[in-house]
């Protein structure tokens, strides 16, 4: 007879040990680059630069030009001149968001307990939002994953650590099933407003929610990891196609859903670089690559630099 609590406690071991070692590696990996290194720091104020990822370090440009690096992060987005950081914690297996102000000084930790997928922070750097995955490494894999989304205001100090705890509408209905996945939060210029993916029963929705009531209502099947733009009136996101996904913009007062042409296969959280361009990372060359594509259907991808979290200020 199998010893059940012993094998668990093993399995928490094992678990225990492999993410001590990931979270040692992973310092390491980013040590040269964020302890020793030369060059000016992050300007979240600086207008028409580019924040991103590269080498597990946040770094800024514009166009060409070098501008500064920052902390190391897995995933890291900017705006209103807060920087959100999902990164493994001191604990061994564990994950947290640093959230640092313009002058790059850590204002909070927000532990998480999942591997880093997204993060967001609001335009007016009140909101900051993560999604993590609770088991498995890809949304393609019918049951094979599990995520946590949640959301924390930097004013009030108010924590949504889920948002299964919100009530969800389809159709409708409160809905309450137990397999329901939330990832992907993107909010509106009014702090208030939120759209994000949910899953249940092999399908997703995209959700329009209210930080405020605590209540979501579906708008349209298959849109995941949406991106809000500026003004509010379209979402960038994933389109599942088969087995792959292809980039789509919908605009949220007509129904109009366009096609981008990017024919590529992408697993990102698509970012606005301006109100005509979206960015957003998949690989190339060996590598996580950004590219950027318009937003109407024309042209098609063009690469940016090699990198991840792709996150303008003020517009390129």
């Amino acid at each position: 007879m199998i010893d059940r609590p012993k094998l668990i406690g093993a399995a928490l071991i094992v678990a225990t040990l492999v993410g001590g070692a990931a979270y040692l590696g992973w310092r390491a990996s980013t040590m040269d680059t964020t302890d020793t290194r030369e060059g000016d720091r992050l300007d979240l104020a600086r207008a028409g630069s580019l924040v991103y990822i590269e080498d597990g370090t946040v770094r800024q440009v514009a166009g060409e030009r070098p501008l500064g690096v920052g902390p190391a992060c897995q995933r890291a987005h900017t705006a209103g001149g807060v920087l959100a950081c999902l990164r493994p914690a001191a604990i061994p297996g564990g994950f947290e968001v640093a959230v640092f102000d313009t002058d790059l000084d850590e204002q909070k930790v927000i532990p998480v307990w999942g591997t880093p997928s997204r993060t967001r922070v609001s335009a007016s750097g009140r909101w900051v939002a993560w999604t993590v995955f609770r088991s498995g490494d890809s949304y393609l894999a019918d049951g094979g994953f599990s995520t946590t989304a949640g959301a924390y205001d930097l004013r009030t100090g108010e924590h949504h650590g889920s948002l299964e705890d919100f009530t969800a509408i389809v159709d409708g209905n409160v809905y309450e099933a137990a397999d329901r996945n939330f990832w992907g939060i993107t909010f509106a210029a009014d702090d208030r407003t939120f759209y994000a993916t949910m899953a249940s029963g092999g399908t997703t929705r995209l959700m329009r929610g209210d930080l405020e009531t605590r209540r979501m209502e579906a708008v349209r099947e298959n849109v995941e990891c949406p991106s809000l733009s500026a003004d509010g009136r379209r979402i960038a996101y994933k389109f599942r196609t088969g087995q792959t996904w292809r980039l789509h913009v919908l605009d949220l007062d007509t129904g109009t859903d366009i096609a981008l042409a990017e024919p590529e296969h992408v697993d990102d959280q698509p970012a606005w670089l301006d109100d005509t361009t979206i960015a957003y990372v998949r690989p190339a060359g060996g590598r996580p690559t950004l590219f950027a594509v318009p937003t109407d259907g024309t042209g098609g991808p063009r690469p940016l630099r090699p990198g991840s979290s792709p996150a303008t200020i003020g517009g390129l």
